[in-house]
């Protein structure tokens, strides 16, 4: 077990194995939550999730959001998606 809060001078972020965030999940949680702490889970080396704040995952959300706009944008401004593409045309096309 490893002093939970206590986070100074140290990376903001942890690397943990998985069986490790099974044991501790509510701490490690507490230590995102509360010290602002962004966790990187790892199976066998490689890294395979993480938990991060609130904040991160609401700006991640707000950013890919963003350039989900902007490319509808760019797609309505294509002169070549002027012309609709008939429903069945897309059905046959997807193999529908």
């Amino acid at each position: 077990m490893y002093k939970m809060y206590d986070t100074r001078g140290e990376d903001p972020t942890s690397r943990v194995t998985v069986s490790e965030a099974r044991e501790d999940f509510a701490e490690l949680v507490n230590r995102v939550a509360y010290c602002g702490e962004r966790v990187r889970i790892e199976r066998r080396g490689r890294e395979v999730a993480a938990i991060v704040p609130i904040a991160d995952a609401d700006l991640l959300e707000r950013l890919e959001d963003q350039i989900d706009l902007e490319l509808a944008r760019e797609a309505l401004a294509d002169p070549q998606n002027a012309v609709p593409i008939p429903w069945e045309q897309v059905k046959r096309e997807l193999g529908l």
